[in-house]
């Protein structure tokens, strides 16, 4: 149980550095790849609140999930990220309004018989 704690915190905090850049993003705008405004547009993120939240909870995330490592499978314990997945969509859904269809609800839920199953092993 306690091993499944951490890859629960792990993933979770992934899942808020996920959102965080999101936020971030949404706040900078659209990255263009034109090298003149490029440089300007990086700073920008890279001084956004947000985008330093986003990179330390993945720091912080990537820290614990060594913990996991050095005490669980790596064939059992990665399949469990994808739980994140899931739940990113739905939070995508209710804090971005991002449109989530028919086909994306299915494959999530055949992520979600799929972590069911390697859990089981």
């Amino acid at each position: 149980m306690k091993n499944f704690l951490l890859i629960f915190f792990s993933v979770t905090l992934a899942i808020c550095g996920q959102l965080s850049l999101k936020n971030g993003m949404l706040k900078i705008g659209f990255i263009s790849l034109d090298m003149n405004n490029l440089p300007t547009i990086l700073l920008k993120a890279l001084l956004s609140p947000f985008i330093l939240l986003g990179l330390f909870l993945f720091f912080i995330s990537a820290l614990s999930w060594l913990v996991v490592l050095s005490r669980v499978e790596l064939s059992w314990a990665h399949p469990m990220v994808a739980i994140g997945y899931i739940i990113t969509v739905f939070l995508s859904w209710l804090l971005f309004k991002e449109n989530v269809t028919l086909i994306r609800i299915i494959g999530c839920l055949t992520i979600a018989l799929g972590v069911i199953l390697i859990s089981r092993s």
